[in-house]
C-alpha cells in the first residue's frame, strides 16, 4: 500500500494521511480499549520506579542528617561517618549529589560519569549554577521524543531557580533519566539522577504494538466496508483500494494492484462496465476540479443493472479518494416510490377534478338557494307587508264595530237583546284575537323583524293583561288574580304582553272552575313570570306539541276553543328575544306556564301607575277630548262611546280641521285622541305636534292606530304620547285617559 522506496518519514506521514481520511470516510471510531490500559500501565510503572528512587533519596537524606548531627562529636566519628555515607552512596542505583550552600559536597561515581561532557567538572565545591549550566551546553543530553533542544534547555535552568518538577534526558545508546530536585531542611539541594531506560523501551514496544494493531484493525475495517474506497496519489496513481472498490466496478485485478494509472480505470470503466461518459478523463483537470468545487459526485449505471454512486474528493498531498456506493436498492425504491406519487398524483388530480365539479354544482345550487331564499324572504315580506295593510283595512271597521257594540250594550242593558249583543261582542272579540295571531305570526316569520327591546316596569304589562281578561274571567267564574311586582325588565313590552296575555287566556280556557295566579319569581338577574291554573291539565306526550302552530292538547270539553295559535306565537317572540319558557302540568289538577327574561334597574323619570292616577271607572268624564280620526264609522263610533263616558269630543278628519276646532272654542282641549293614517301624508303625529306647538301646551296624547310598526312606538317613546292598537280595550282606553289628565293635572 505504500512505496517501500520513499524516505521513512514520508512513508509515515503518507500512511497517517491515509488513516485519517479511511477514518473519516467510514464515518467509525473505535476505542482500543486494550491498547490504552497498556499504556496506562506504563504510566503506572513509570510512577513507581521514580516513586522507588524517590523513596531512596529520602532514605539518603535521612542517613546525611544523622551524619551530620555527629559532625560535631568527634572527628574520628566524622571520619568513620563520612566512609559510610560514601558507602551507601556507592550501592545506590542511579547518581546522587548534595550541594550544601550552592556548591558540590557530596556525590557518587554514577552522578560523576552519567554525562561524559560534564564529568570532568564534577568536583567538590562544584557550583550548583555552574552544573546547571553545563548540563544546559551538554552535547551528551537529547531532547526526549515532542521536546525540542530549547524546551529542554528551559527545564534544566529552571533547576537553578529552585525547586523544579521531574524532566525526562535522555543520552546516548538509548539510555533514559529522570533528574529530580529536592531541598532539605537546611536549605541545600539534592540532585536525584534515575535510570528510566526500560520503562522507555517498553513504552516504545507498547506504542508500536498499538500502532500495528490499530493499522490491522483498520485494514480489516477497510476491506469489510460495504462501500468501495480507493486513492489516488497526486501523480494519478492508485495507493491503496479495498475488495469492494474492484467488485463493484467490476475491474480486473491487474487494474486493482498497487501502481495503476487513474487513465487505465477510466477507460477500462467507458469500454465495458459503465454506461454512460465520465467527466475528467483526464486525473490533472480531475483535481483542478475537485480543488475549485469540493467534491464531484454522479450517479451512473452499470451494465448489470446496478446503480452506483461515485463520490470523489481532493487530498491534501494533491491526490484523491474514491468512494464507490450501490444504490441499486434505494434508486428501485425512489423509482417505485416515484410510480407510487404519480399515480397518487393522477387520483388526486381527478379527484381534485371531480371535487371542482361538486364544489361549481354546489356553489350552482347554493346560489339557486339563495335566489330562493331571496325570493322567500321577499314573498315574506310581501306578505307582512300585505297583512300590515290589510289589517289597517280590517280593524278600522273591527274596532268601529267593537265601539258600537260596546255603546249598544251600555244602552239595552236589562233589555231583551241585551245576551244577543253580548254574544255578537264575544263574537268580535274572536275575530279580533284570530286577527291578531295572524298578524303577530305573519310579523314574527318576517325576515326584517325589528323587536324593540326597551326597559319598563313589569307591573305595566301584567296590569294590562288584567285589564284585557279580567272581565273574561269573571264571566265564566273563575278568580283571577295578579301578584304586584316594583320590578323592572328588559324585553319588548309588546310582544311580552302578548306572551303573558296568551298564557292568562289559555288559563281561563282550559280552567272549568277554581281559581289563576299571575305573578313572578326573582332569582338574582332575572325574574320568571308564572302562569298557575287548576284546569284540565297537559298530558306529557302533549307538553311539547303545545307550542306548534294549530296544535292543541287533547283537553276534554274544550276542544272547540281556539285555533292553536296563541302557544305557538309564545315560542317564536321569546325565542327571538332569548327569554326562556317553560310548561309543568298534570292532568286533572292544572299547569304552570313561564318564562324567563332579565331583570334591569328601575328609571326613575318612568316610574309610576296608572292605577295610582286612574279615577274610579263608573264616574263621568269632564274632560275635552279632541279626537282627530279619517274614518266616518270609526269617528262615529268613538264619539258615541266617549260621549257615553260624559266626555265632550271635538271630532276632526285632519290636523288643519282640528286645529280650526281648538280656535273656534279658544280653549286647548284636555287630550287628544288621533289615529296614525290620516288623509294624504298626514298623519296623527303631525296632528299632535302641531296642535301642542300652535297652543304652545304640552297637551296629553293618545295615538288609536292599527299600524303595529316599532317606529310610531319609538315616536311616542319620544314625544311623550301613548299608543294603543285597534281594535282598541276600551277599558284600557279609560284607565289611560283618566291617568294621563290626571297627571297633567297635577303637573300643571
Amino acid at each position: 500500500m505504500i512505496d517501500p522506496n520513499e524516505p521513512l518519514e514520508v512513508q509515515v506521514q503518507r500512511q497517517a494521511k491515509i488513516i485519517d481520511a479511511l477514518v473519516r470516510r467510514a464515518n467509525q471510531q473505535h476505542e482500543l480499549g486494550g491498547s490504552a490500559y497498556s499504556l496506562f500501565q506504563s504510566a503506572i510503572r513509570l510512577q513507581s520506579k521514580v516513586s522507588e528512587k524517590t523513596r531512596d533519596l529520602e532514605d539518603a537524606l535521612t542517613t546525611l542528617g544523622r551524619a551530620s548531627n555527629r559532625l560535631e562529636s568527634s572527628e574520628v566519628a566524622r571520619a568513620r561517618t563520612q566512609r559510610t555515607l560514601e558507602d551507601a552512596l556507592e550501592t545506590m542505583e542511579g547518581g546522587f549529589a548534595l550541594f550544601a550552600e550552592g556548591r558540590l559536597q557530596v556525590f557518587n561515581d554514577f552522578f560523576k560519569h552519567l554525562i561524559p561532557d560534564v564529568q570532568s567538572l564534577v568536583e567538590t565545591g562544584l557550583e550548583f549554577s555552574a552544573y546547571v549550566e553545563a548540563l544546559a551546553r551538554s552535547k551528551s543530553i537529547h531532547p526526549r521524543d515532542g521536546l525540542t533542544r530549547f524546551g529542554l534547555r528551559r527545564s534544566i535552568l529552571q533547576l537553578g531557580e529552585g525547586p523544579a518538577a521531574p524532566f525526562v534526558l535522555g543520552l546516548r545508546n538509548d539510555r533514559w533519566f529522570v533528574i529530580t530536585s529536592r531541598r532539605t531542611r537546611s536549605n541545600n539541594t539534592v540532585i536525584l539522577q534515575t535510570e528510566i531506560t526500560a520503562v522507555v523501551r517498553n513504552n516504545r514496544l507498547e506504542k508500536n504494538r498499538l500502532i500495528d494493531e490499530q493499522e490491522h484493525f483498520l485494514q480489516a475495517a477497510f476491506d469489510h466496508m460495504p462501500q468501495g474506497v480507493a486513492t489516488f496519489s497526486a501523480e494519478g496513481t492508485l495507493l491503496i483500494n479495498n475488495a469492494q472498490f474492484g467488485a463493484l466496478l467490476t475491474l480486473p485485478i491487474q487494474l486493482t494492484t498497487l501502481g495503476t494509472a487513474f487513465g487505465q480505470i477510466i477507460e477500462y470503466l467507458k469500454a465495458q462496465a459503465l454506461v454512460g461518459d465520465l467527466p475528467h478523463d483526464d486525473f490533472a483537470s480531475l483535481i483542478r476540479f475537485l480543488r475549485r468545487a469540493g467534491n464531484l459526485r454522479q450517479r451512473v449505471r452499470h451494465v448489470n443493472d446496478r446503480i452506483l454512486d461515485i463520490d470523489m474528493h481532493p487530498l491534501p498531498d494533491g491526490g484523491c479518494i474514491v468512494n464507490v456506493m450501490d444504490v441499486t436498492v434505494e434508486f428501485q425504491t425512489t423509482e417505485m416510490l416515484e410510480m407510487r406519487v404519480q399515480a397518487r398524483t393522477s387520483e388526486l388530480t381527478e379527484a381534485n377534478v371531480q371535487l371542482r365539479r361538486q364544489y361549481e354544482e354546489q356553489a350552482r345550487v347554493e346560489e339557486d338557494l339563495r335566489v330562493a331564499k331571496a325570493e322567500v324572504e321577499t314573498a315574506m315580506t310581501s306578505k307582512t307587508r300585505f297583512f300590515a295593510a290589510a289589517s289597517h283595512d280590517l280593524l278600522q271597521p273591527i274596532n268601529a264595530a267593537k265601539l258600537l257594540i260596546s255603546t249598544v250594550l251600555d244602552r239595552t242593558v236589562g233589555s231583551d237583546i241585551e245576551e244577543t249583543v253580548r254574544r255578537l261582542e264575544g263574537s268580535f272579540r274572536s275575530i279580533e284575537g284570530l286577527l291578531h295571531a295572524l298578524l303577530d305570526i305573519a310579523r314574527l316569520e318576517a325576515t326584517d323583524t325589528n323587536l324593540v327591546v326597551t326597559s319598563f316596569p313589569l307591573q305595566d304589562v301584567l296590569q294590562g293583561v288584567h285589564e284585557d281578561l279580567g272581565q273574561l274571567a269573571v264571566e265564566k267564574g273563575l278568580d283571577l288574580r295578579f301578584v304586584p311586582t316594583s320590578l323592572w325588565v328588559k324585553s319588548d313590552q309588546r310582544y311580552l304582553a302578548r306572551s303573558v296575555q296568551n298564557f292568562v287566556d289559555n288559563a281561563i280556557r282550559y280552567t272549568n272552575e277554581g281559581r289563576i295566579l299571575v305573578g313572578c319569581r326573582r332569582h338574582r338577574d332575572t325574574a320568571t313570570i308564572e302562569v298557575w291554573d287548576t284546569g284540565v291539565g297537559i298530558p306529557r306526550k302533549d307538553q311539547q306539541l303545545i307550542f306548534g302552530e294549530f296544535t292543541r292538547a287533547d283537553r276534554s270539553g274544550n276542544n272547540s276553543q281556539g285555533m292553536g295559535l296563541g302557544l305557538s306565537i309564545v315560542d317564536r317572540a321569546c325565542r327571538l328575544l332569548g327569554h326562556p319558557i317553560a310548561v309543568r302540568s298534570k292532568p286533572g289538577v292544572g299547569s304552570v306556564f313561564s318564562l324567563t327574561l332579565p331583570v334591569v334597574a328601575p328609571n326613575a323619570l318612568m316610574t309610576g301607575s296608572t292605577d295610582s292616577a286612574a279615577r274610579n271607572g263608573d264616574e263621568d268624564m269632564d274632560l275635552i277630548i279632541l279626537l282627530v280620526e279619517n274614518d266616518p264609522g270609526v269617528a262615529f263610533a268613538m264619539v258615541q262611546k266617549l260621549e257615553g263616558w260624559g266626555a265632550s269630543v271635538l271630532a276632526a278628519q285632519s290636523t288643519q280641521e282640528a286645529l280650526g276646532l281648538v280656535e273656534d272654542i279658544g280653549m286647548p282641549p284636555d287630550i287628544i285622541l288621533a289615529d296614525y293614517h290620516l288623509n294624504g301624508d298626514d298623519t296623527g303625529i303631525k296632528a299632535i305636534l302641531t296642535l301642542r306647538d300652535r297652543l304652545d301646551r304640552d297637551i296629553p296624547a293618545i295615538m288609536i292606530t292599527a299600524n303595529h310598526e316599532d317606529h310610531i312606538k319609538e315616536a311616542g317613546y319620544r314625544h311623550r304620547f301613548s299608543v294603543l292598537t285597534k281594535p282598541v280595550n276600551l277599558s284600557r282606553l279609560r284607565s289611560l285617559i283618566d291617568w294621563k289628565t290626571l297627571a297633567h293635572a297635577s303637573s300643571s
